[in-house]
């Protein structure tokens, strides 16, 4: 199983025609729609999608035919971050601030992070790949073929590596792509009694070397804010991985602004996430950087936040926008990206287009796997959604409606 768990592949020819495509192909305007397409794929990957009436003729020998019938086929989606693997769920703080309670008094109660982490180090990998399947099923039953993990919940070296190897765990028993991120910069555990300095020489002597001495991470990611880490520290951390050779990632200028953007853009970050505070610079910033702008609405939602991502700052600098559920236990626990499309066009204002780009191509881009999946173009993976809609924007419009008809992985 190759780095990120990647399932075995279809080796035959498949050919799905009379189809309605979104290829996301940037050579084409919009969503790269081809009225009336077709896609093959063999040995897992596509090898033509385009215009049916120009198929090659040798495409069509041996292979067996799908008419879909003019339905929609869109890449397969991606939801680019989650932190999907944890022990437990806290609905009881949910309920305890539906009546009143401050965040200070649910965490004097025990909840918060911390609850979190107790339940995760008290779980075994089992119990954690056993808890985390119908989360993932939720997200695979709506087309996703790509799923972005990340550790967190751990704060320790054994318990990261746990629920990294969880994480891993879940693309050997369910047809998806797995992209793992170390999050240890994600909170401080109660046993550092408030020393941060103590915890990020942790992270970066020990629990990322052993991380990346073990292959468990494709990126490295950190929380920078007030109740977090600050820039400095996060900075600790990403030179750290820098000089084990991993890409960095960052939740940025969620609460605060921090400039979190803009540290993220200096190393060259695959992405920055949240982003609610994130001024014209950090967007600039980024969008030089080539770092991708993944904006979480589930969260916005959830928290009840009132300050808009600056949506109209990303599109002025040509910054990449991408959206994902975050999907987690305390802030946002999401567990549909066709919900979350429709968030962020309902929230967010972002347009079909963007809503669609951002659980595919663009996501693509913010896993730093653009290569490989995200449209549907020769030599990319054979990771299909095939929809019955009647036009792209059912997909962001309908809430709590699954119009998936079938989903392709690898090909099958």
């Amino acid at each position: 199983m190759a780095a990120g768990g990647e399932k075995v592949v279809s080796k035959g020819r498949t050919l799905w025609l009379n189809a309605r495509l979104a290829t996301l192909d940037t050579a084409l305007p919009g969503l790269g729609l081809v009225e009336r397409g077709a896609v093959v794929a063999e040995g897992g990957r596509i090898v033509y999608a385009g215009a049916e009436a120009d198929l090659p003729a040798a495409l069509r020998t041996d292979a067996e035919t799908v008419d879909v019938e003019g339905r929609l086929i869109t890449p397969g989606l991606i939801d680019c971050h989650t932190h999907l693997v944890y022990a437990g769920n806290r609905a009881h703080e949910f309920e305890l601030r539906l009546k009143g309670a401050s965040y200070e008094e649910v965490a004097r109660a025990g909840g918060g992070i911390v609850s979190s982490v107790k339940a995760l180090r008290a779980a075994s990998e089992a119990d954690l790949v056993r808890e985390t399947l119908p989360r993932l099923d939720a997200l695979i039953a709506e087309g996703v073929t790509t799923v972005e993990v990340k550790s967190g919940y751990g704060l320790d070296r054994d318990s990261e590596i746990k629920a990294l190897k969880a994480a891993r765990k879940l693309a050997e028993v369910r047809p998806v792509s797995i992209r793992t991120t170390f999050l240890g910069a994600h909170a401080l555990p109660p046993e550092m009694n408030g020393d941060k300095a103590a915890y990020i020489d942790r992270v970066v002597n020990d629990m990322l070397p052993a991380v990346a001495a073990a292959g468990l991470a494709d990126a490295v990611d950190g929380f920078c804010e007030g109740i977090a880490f600050s820039p400095e520290e996060i900075a600790r951390v990403f030179d750290a991985a820098k000089a084990l050779g991993l890409p960095v990632k960052l939740h940025a200028d969620q609460l605060s602004n921090l400039h979190g953007a803009a540290l993220a853009a200096s190393y060259g970050a695959l992405s920055a996430d949240h982003l609610e505070y994130t001024d014209a610079e950090g967007a600039a910033a980024m969008a030089k950087a080539g770092s991708v702008a993944v904006l979480l609405p589930g969260a916005y939602y959830f928290i009840r936040e009132t300050k808009l991502p600056p949506v109209d700052a990303f599109r002025a600098a040509g910054t990449r926008l991408a959206i994902a559920t975050d999907s987690n236990p305390g802030t946002s626990p999401l567990t549909s990206l066709l919900l979350t499309m429709n968030m962020a066009a309902t929230l967010f204002r972002l347009t079909v287009d963007e809503c669609i780009a951002g659980v595919t191509r663009e996501a693509a881009h913010a896993l730093g796997i653009a290569d490989r999946t995200g449209t549907l173009e020769a030599g990319k993976d054979a990771d299909l959604a095939i929809w019955d809609v009647e036009r792209p924007a059912e997909l962001v419009y309908r809430i709590g409606f699954n119009p998936l008809w079938k989903r392709v992985f690898k090909g099958q």
